[in-house]
Formats: C-alpha cells, structure tokens, sequence
C-alpha cells in the first residue's frame, strides 16, 4: 500500500496531477502487476497535507509507540535523523508527579539532609525509583540499576544507581518510618479528603525464600562463640553471617500456605476507599490479636477524632475490644459463630425477622444482656449464599455415604480407611462413631450446621451505626483483602531474599508507599491500574541525533492519557525534554584526551 501520483495532460496541454491511496494487485490472467486505487484524495495542490500529517502519526500510534516516534521527523533542518531508543515513560511519569504532589519527596530530602547525606536529592530519587520499580516491574534490587537503565524511563531518578546504594537508601528509609508515615497521612488526607472515621485493619503473614529462621541462627552463633572460647567443638553448619537479635524471621502460621518457611507478619490499616494508612511488620510468630494494642498506640498522636475500627474475626479478644474501646473509638468486629460462648449461642437463636439491605444482605440486630454486660449483635445473611452453602452440604453428605460404602470389610485396612473419614477436614465434621467403631453421618451436627447457613454473626460498641451500616462497614473488610491481593501479586512482596530485619522491615515500606499510589490513582481514575499503567506506558520517551547534536522527545498524548493525568493533577510531560547541540571544535584545534 503506498501513495500514488498520477498525472494526466488536458486538451489545452495543461497537466493536473492527482494524489491517490493505491495498492498492487497480480492481473490472475496475465499475471502482470496493475495499480489498484483504494481512496482517491484529489488533486495534488489541493491535498490537505496536514491532515496526511495526522493520518501518519495515528497509524505510527496504531503500530506502538516506537514506530509513532521513528515516523515522528525524517529530518531536522536539511540533516538526516538517527533513531537512538525509546523507552515507556508514561506510569513513570504519573507515579512521580503524585509522589511530589504528596510531598513525599520534601519529607525524604529533610530527613537525608537532617541525617547528614550530602546528596539528598540523590537518595530521594533512589528510593523512588524503588517505589516504581514495585508498582510497574517488581524485581530485585540487585537488577532494578539495569532495569532502570533499559526498560524505563523515570524522571527523578539518579542514573548512577547501584545495588548497594540502594541498600543504604532503605536504611535511611526505615529510620524515618514513623515520622514519613505520619507526613504522608496528613499531605494524603489533606489533598484527597479521606474518609477516616473508619479504619480497616488486617493482618497478614509472606514468607521469605532462605533456609532456617533467625532463633535457629541465633542459636548457631551461641554455638560458634562456644566453640571459638573452647567451650564446645566447632559447629557442623558454617558460621552465619546475618543474626537478627531480636529475631524477626520465625515460623508460624502461614496464610500463604507455606508453614515449611520463616515469615514475618505485615498489618495494614486502610480507609473505607482501600487507600492504606499506616503498615507495620512483626516477627512470623505473632498472634494477630496481640497486634492491636500496638497498633492502636501507633496511632493515637494522629488525632483521627472519632474512629470505628473493623477488624476480622481473627482479632476477638476481651482485652482487644476493650484497648480498642480507649480514648473514644468504637470497633465493628466478626465474631467466631462455632466458639460455643454462652452469648453467642443466644444471639444465633435469638428470634425475629431478617431485614433486607442492599448488596443482596439481610440483616437481624440482637441485643443481649443489660448494662455493663450489653453486647449489640447484628446477623447478617446472604441468600444466594444460603444456597449455596446447602449445595454444597448435599455434596459432601453424598460423599460421606459413598465414602462408608466403600470402606474395607474389616482389618487394618478399614481401620485406617476409617481413621482418615474422621479427620478429613471437610467430611469429618458431619460424622459419629458408635461403640462397635461403625461411622455414620450425625445428623445433629447437620442440622446445626443449617442454621449457619450464609450467615456470619458481627460485635459492635457503637449503638450510633444502623444495622445496615454495620453489616456494609464489616463487609468493606474485603478492601483490605484487595490490597493485599496487589501487593502479593501486582506490587510483588515476595520473594523476599532479605535477611537483615531493617532490610525486610524497609522492603515492606517500599510496598506500602506503592500501594498508596496504586489505590489513589485506582480510587481518583475509577479504573484499575494495571489499565492505567497500560495506557500510560503507550507514552514513550525517544532519544534522537543529528550531525548537530541530540534531542529528547516523547510521543504524542492521547486523550485517555490526558484524562488520567488531569485526574491526578499532574502536569504532562513536556514534548521536548532536552535539545543539545554538538560543540564544534575550531579549525586547526587539537583533540584533548
């Protein structure tokens, strides 16, 4: 497909020339190649050479950013120009302008300048590039240098970046937590107008890809300093290199279902739009219950006024309920329907009709006990979920039933065969063993497990809330499971190769910070950011040479990209970054080495 000019001689012997759209084709008779005119554009002085301008850039648009800037200029000033590289630009470019937007970049350089780093700027930007690197292609540190100098274009970032720098960076970065945290709830607050009376607080654990955990290398340098003091002989295993005393790196339960790793457990405070607050990181063993108290002491200088706290069922706790309860906050928390407490029993068979909400819930408030011993519950049912847990059920039994059918006449092999019926974590549930050893399905238990049926039981101390309210509040803690969705999967937490405590506790910094410009930017654009960033990076940066000098110029913006960044109230890039000529040396002059 090219353009065609065709001219012809008029009887005046006058010549018209005529711009045309054409396209070969094979004559299938006599096989020669003839012009075939798909669009005619009229004559040539008449053409409309702007708009072929236009037309040109779109299709370079259509076929990707590269072949938009290798057709963007041919030619500057009579000299051939040299298409050097391009690389995205766009999300880079996003990220960073809401970065200084918070200030995040003025509260960094105040503590590196307050630390004593002489280049602040330079540690700034470092730590930003970090904060992208999550956010668009989560790597190692150990890669991000090269992955910065090839595969993005970031504006802030020093372009003398290298491992161990970076490494320093995080130290710097972790020593200014508390104090960065703070600055970026208020700047984020601030600009945004968050909605924070209420919180959303979770836990979560993510284990980390090396061999033993800090106590038993703890253990192992105990057993090197007997040996060295030759109290002991010399250990079998070599002496580590990384001790974390106190240890961070522990087993315990794994919500990634990996209880063969150390982990640590990470916390995240979000508001009702999932936009996070607040992150804090605590040694794999932890019990989530025992968090809350920290937490809530964390936050106490952030005047947050009056706080409704909604938390899992994970977190129940007398002394929780009560730490959670100081200073004026109230908490909307799950409540465990299988405990078996007296108090819960009688508000599951409480009577009394179900109330319909929207989000397809039903909601039944319960108020049991007086004075000092009130406690207000709120039932709540979901009826698509009422059938499917009884579908389920049927399924199960119906295995249960073929599962006993089944069994071996007798021996060991039924005794095992029996042995595994009852402590299969779905079916054993709804099975009893009689004197002579026999299984079959309690029916008991079933029709107790009918009662539960879509339903999931909430606590709260603020009578001020509405069943409704209630019931939505708890249910907003799905936004604390989208976020950390993002960053075990898009933001990419792990792996973790870290062994210092202050690398991984800053490693979950630099996630965090990510996150918080991935929610604001989700929340602000109502679209997810894996389209924002998809569309952002269509926008490049192209490097170009003449035999008078260099250039930087990116392509153009799209409407879309435009939308995105007037969201954010972030200025566009400009189109020329950077022009420099190529000095001349005078005639005659010596080059210098």
């Amino acid at each position: 497909m090219y353009l065609r000019i065709s001219t012809r001689t008029n009887k005046d012997g006058s010549k018209a020339s005529y711009v045309q759209l054409a396209h070969n084709t094979r004559d299938p008779n006599s096989g020669t190649p003839k012009a075939e005119i798909l669009f005619n554009f009229g004559r040539r002085e008449d053409v409309d050479l702007e708009a072929l301008r236009r037309l040109v850039r779109s299709i370079a648009r259509f076929l990707g950013p590269e072949d938009e800037l290798k057709a963007a200029t041919s030619t500057v000033g009579g000299e051939p120009v040299r298409f050097l590289e391009s690389r995205p630009m766009g999300a880079a470019w996003l990220l960073r302008g809401l970065w200084e937007r918070l200030g995040i970049d003025r509260d960094l350089r105040a503590v590196a300048a307050h630390e004593g780093v002489k280049l602040p700027a330079w540690v700034e930007g470092a730590i930003f590039g970090m904060v992208a690197n999550r956010a668009l292609d989560p790597c190692s540190k150990h890669a991000l240098p090269d992955w910065l100098e090839a595969s993005v274009a970031a504006a802030g970032v020093p372009a003398d970046t290298y491992d161990e720098a970076l490494y320093r960076a995080m130290d710097l970065l972790l020593g200014a937590e508390d104090e960065l945290q703070r600055a970026v709830f208020f700047s984020t607050a601030d600009l945004f107008n968050l909605e924070v009376d209420l919180l959303l607080y979770d836990t979560t654990s993510t284990y980390l890809e090396m061999e033993d955990d800090d106590e038993e290398r703890i253990e192992r340098q105990q057993r090197w300093a007997a040996a060295d003091a030759g109290l002991g002989p010399e250990p079998i295993r070599p002496r580590p290199q990384v001790v974390n005393d106190p240890p961070l790196r522990l087993l315990g339960h794994s919500k990634d279902h990996r209880p063969d790793r150390a982990q640590v457990i990470v916390g995240l405070a979000v508001t009702r739009e999932g936009i996070p607050v607040r992150c804090w990181t605590w040694p794999g063993n932890t019990n989530d219950a025992t968090t809350v108290a920290e937490v809530k002491r964390t936050l106490a200088g952030w005047r947050l006024g009056r706080v409704v706290w909604a938390m899992d069922r994970g977190m129940v706790s007398a002394a929780n309920l009560r730490e959670l309860r100081r200073g004026g906050a109230h908490y909307v928390v799950g409540e465990r329907m299988r405990s078996g407490q007296p108090v819960v029993e009688e508000a599951l068979s409480r009577a009394g009709r179900f109330k319909p909400v929207r989000d397809n819930l039903e909601v039944k408030e319960i108020v049991v006990g007086t004075g000092d011993a009130r406690t207000r519950y709120v039932l709540v049912r979901n009826p698509a979920q009422v059938a499917r847990d009884r579908e389920e059920r049927e399924r199960t039994l119906a295995r249960i039933e073929a599962a006993i059918a089944a069994l071996p006449d007798g021996g060991s092999e039924h005794t095992k065969a029996v042995c595994a019926l009852r402590t299969h974590r779905t079916m054993g549930r709804y099975l009893k063993q009689d004197r002579r050893g026999r299984l079959a399905i309690d029916r008991a238990k079933v029709k107790a497990e009918e009662r539960l049926d879509g339903k999931y039981l909430i606590v709260t101390s603020d009578d001020s809330l509405s069943p409704e309210d209630v019931a939505l509040s708890y249910k907003q803690l799905a936004e604390v499971e989208r976020a950390w969705r993002t960053m075990k999967s898009e933001l990419a937490i792990r792996p973790m190769q870290h062994r210092k405590a202050e690398r991984i506790r800053a490693h979950v910094l630099l996630c965090w910070l990510a996150l918080l410009l991935v929610r604001l930017i989700e929340v602000t654009c109502r679209q997810t950011w894996p389209r924002v960033r998809q569309e952002m990076d269509r926008l490049h940066r192209g490097v170009f040479a003449t035999a008078s000098g260099r250039f930087v110029q990116r392509t153009e913006l799209t409407a879309l990209q435009h939308e995105y960044l007037k969201a954010m109230q972030v200025a566009p890039p400009p189109r020329f970054e950077r022009i420099e000529a190529t000095t001349r040396r005078k005639a005659g002059a010596k080059a210098t080495a």
